[in-house]
């Protein structure tokens, strides 16, 4: 009887324990090899991480598994044979030399693999917080958010960082989200464009206020907005504004932005993407609600009760603070200020952004068209710009295919205009979804649309404008009238891709 049992590591000699074990060295030796090729090279792939961290470790395991279920067949199938006197239970005798070598070998074997494992766990987990894993493996799904996240300024931070933030809790509530997108990404049934927001995010309290509370924002700050206009002389423009930000106030007057985070607002979207706002209630420091409703859009008191109410968080303003599209009047802008592009060459800014605006298939397309339609016109117009500044035409080319594949995605019908950001109230209502001058109270408070409410203007420079002028309230570049009081700003330029007035729809003016 001793004898037979002897052999008990012989129960491994079956085609599914050698199969098992060698899956198990392969994946054990891949793994091993592309982990110190990572730390001796640097080496990151997104999808070579997959293998790395998910698929290696997994036909290890696998491989383990298949040792001793091919050794438990094998036994089961010799018990089935009552006179060769195998036990329930195998016999494991230390004290014969063979049994100890194997037992040995075993036992190593097993801790190396485990070992392995382990490492490959963790760095598994690493991987999967990494912004490789969020925003290049699903390459054509996220390329639109993970380009826009990469010329943000928060592109030093992590995807969740601001995705899912500290906690267990909200970590396991991703990694379950996590899986529903995988599978949608798997059976190709994303919807094209993504939609936002998206539902069940977690309030920025737990994500963006570990770097920006309220209570640091105390103060108003200066910003010079740099502009050109899209004429020939691409004539340069600016405004001076100072920006009240502060979020806390020593006088009722001092008021600035961040004061909506500072106390409690609580308001009722009239849409998914909540570009409308029917119903505001304020919570004074006193405790007394005030209710905001605007006249259009009446809300019942059943609707009020039965409403999906939000409360206000820094996600309502800064709605796209790492994934924003740029529109082409604004891309223009910053590279001619910049000087990646030359000022001097004729209407470089309505050439560019009408081509940036025509629809295209592909960004291979839209590349071809760009090149073709900046450097024909000049061709056309102005021969012996074409000929005297070819490299900067060239440049200009190039620049204006890399403003279309950073704001244009024909693959998952994005654009700039897909996701409007609520920041300001140039192409958004933004602002203007509660500021609009006619949500009010039953006790007649309205909520104002006076513009210095939010930021003073402390110069402009512009065309119309006389040299040496001092400026205090906004100018219009084109005379527009009452209209730009009663008018939002979004409800002209978020047709067009211009930063401001002046594009041809106010003044007239063609290209040659």
């Amino acid at each position: 009887m001793v004898q037979r049992e002897r052999g008990i590591f012989r129960y491994v000699m079956n085609s599914i324990s050698i199969i098992g074990a060698v899956m198990a060295l392969v994946a054990t030796v891949l793994i091993v090899a592309f982990l110190a090729l990572e730390a001796f090279t640097g080496l990151e792939n997104p999808y070579l991480g997959m293998f790395v961290y998910f698929a290696f470790p997994g036909m290890l395991v696998l491989g383990l598994l298949l040792i001793p279920f091919g050794a438990w067949r094998v036994r089961r199938s010799l018990r089935d044979h009552p006179e060769l006197g195998i036990p329930a239970l195998p016999r494991l005798d230390l004290n014969d030399p063979h049994v100890l070598k194997l037992s040995i070998f075993f036992v190593v074997a097993t801790i190396i693999f485990f070992l392995v494992v382990g490492v490959a766990s963790i760095k598994g987990f690493e991987y999967t917080e990494s912004t490789s894993f969020c925003g290049q493996l699903c390459h054509t799904v996220m390329q639109p958010e993970h380009t826009a996240w990469q010329n943000s300024a928060h592109a030093k931070v992590r995807c969740v960082e601001c995705h899912v933030g500290p906690g267990a809790k909200w970590y396991v509530k991703a990694k379950l989200s996590g899986l529903r997108q995988v599978w949608v990404v798997m059976t190709h049934s994303w919807p094209t464009p993504i939609q936002t927001p998206i539902d069940n995010l977690r309030p920025a309290r737990g994500t963006c206020e570990q770097c920006h509370w309220p209570e640091k924002f105390y103060s108003g700050r200066q910003k010079i907005f740099s502009h050109y206009a899209p004429n020939e002389q691409n004539t340069p423009r600016e405004i001076d504004l100072m920006i009240k930000i502060g979020a806390t106030a020593k006088t009722p007057d001092a008021k600035g932005i961040h004061w909506h985070i500072g106390q409690e607002v609580v308001y009722i979207p009239g849409d998914k993407k909540r570009l409308s706002i029917p119903y505001i209630a304020v919570k004074g420091r006193d405790g007394k609600i005030t209710e905001y409703m605007d006249p259009a859009k009446p809300l019942s008191r059943e609707e009020i009760a039965r409403g999906e109410k939000r409360v206000m968080d820094c996600t309502d303003c800064h709605n796209r603070p790492s994934h924003i599209y740029n529109s082409p009047g604004d891309e223009m802008d910053r590279h001619l200020a910049s000087a990646k592009i030359d000022r001097t060459l004729p209407f470089i800014k309505k050439v560019t952004v009408d081509l940036l605006e025509k629809p295209y298939v592909s960004s291979q397309e839209a590349a071809a068209a760009l090149e073709a339609g900046i450097k024909g016109y000049y061709a056309k117009n102005y021969p012996a710009i074409a000929t005297g500044k070819a490299a900067a035409i060239a440049t200009a080319v190039e620049h204006a295919q890399d403003i279309y594949r950073r704001n244009y995605f024909p693959a998952m019908k994005v654009s700039w205009r897909t996701y409007p950001n609520h920041i300001g109230h140039f192409y958004s209502a933004g602002c203007f979804r509660c500021h609009d001058g006619k949500h009010s109270s039953p006790e007649g408070r309205i909520i104002s649309k006076n513009c210095n409410n939010c930021h003073d203007v402390l110069g402009q420079i512009q065309e119309n404008i006389p040299p040496g002028t001092r400026v205090s309230e906004f100018v219009h570049p084109a005379d527009i009238g009452e209209a730009l009081y009663t008018t939002n700003c979004s409800e002209c330029h978020s047709a067009g891709g211009y930063d401001l007035p002046g594009s041809g729809r106010h003044e007239g003016q063609r290209l040659p």
